[in-house]
């Protein structure tokens, strides 16, 4: 399948210059795109490709992450909603947006709905439905490893070339094509002043949050969420592999939704952008046309 050219631009967002991917005829309906943690926006390629109707996609790469710039320092996870606010505000003020977001980008997003609802016309969550909290993290425990991870700069995995990030790549993920491992490792990789490369991403977001999870705290957001919303679950995705087990649990947390449909994406891993952009395509569509303007 031939690939659809993106085009880049640099915006200043909250003090930040802000790197946001564009495909798509700009005056197509606009669709927000929001990749997850350790990723980038050039994820959503192959998802791109397959979509048949005329979109003006947007993705952000978020903060710390590919082309946008990078802090070098810790992360405070509320930054991401101001973030979202303006780039709402700066690509669709006054007229309530799409969003399609993965993982980390989904949990962002998932959030920013409930606080903000008259913003969000309609929300794509790709394979997930929040975290479990560990039972034995408590505020004390995480505030000092916190500390300590301060002393010295997280490190991130570094490979020789393009060739060796796409080997592992499909090791971490065997349902990744030897073509798709190969763009991936040469779009969402960053090449060193020395000629090596290493995943986009500031190591800094490798550093644990000190602040405790509460899942409470998400579900809260998604009781207030007005517009509908679509969540995709992968067979071999983190849902299923946090929830899968404990169905009392996974259908406290979908009663939330208000007006939710669930779609099974077969034979995928958490990345099902990567693994089934096809049949993720096809339901994203089918659920956007509900109100394509």
């Amino acid at each position: 399948m031939e690939k659809i050219q993106s085009r880049s631009e640099k915006i200043d967002i909250r003090g930040l210059r802000y790197h946001v991917r564009h495909w798509g005829p700009a005056d197509a309906p606009a669709v927000f795109f929001l990749h997850g943690r350790m990723d980038c926006s050039p994820t959503f390629q192959f998802l791109v490709d397959a979509l048949k109707s005329s979109w003006h996609i947007i993705a952000p790469d978020w903060r710390g992450y590919g082309e946008t710039e990078w802090l070098s320092r810790p992360y405070w996870f509320p930054d991401y909603y101001a973030d979202l606010h303006s780039l709402l505000e700066h690509y669709s003020p006054g007229k309530p947006a799409r969003l399609v977001a993965h993982s980390m980008g989904a949990n962002i997003a998932g959030s920013y709905a409930g606080a903000q609802p008259e913003r969000i016309s309609q929300l794509v969550m790709l394979d997930f439905l929040g975290l479990k909290p560990a039972i034995d993290e408590d505020s004390p425990t995480l505030i000092a490893a916190w500390l300590k991870n301060l002393r010295k700069e997280p490190p991130l995995a570094i490979y020789q070339n393009c060739e060796a990030l796409a080997s592992r790549l499909m090791e971490l993920n065997p349902r990744l094509s030897p073509d798709r491992a190969a763009f991936l490792s040469w779009n969402v990789g960053r090449f060193r002043s020395d000629g090596l490369i290493e995943m986009a991403c500031d190591p800094w977001h490798r550093v644990p949050s000190p602040v405790v999870y509460h899942a409470e705290d998400a579900m809260a957001s998604w009781k207030r969420i007005e517009a509908p919303v679509l969540l995709l679950i992968a067979e071999h995705g983190l849902v299923n592999q946090r929830f899968g087990n404990d169905r009392q649990e996974f259908n406290r947390r979908i009663a939330c939704f208000r007006d939710l449909q669930t779609v099974a994406i077969s034979d995928s891993g958490h990345n099902v952008q990567h693994d089934q952009p096809e049949l993720v395509a096809a339901a994203i569509e089918q659920f956007l046309s509900r109100d394509r303007v």
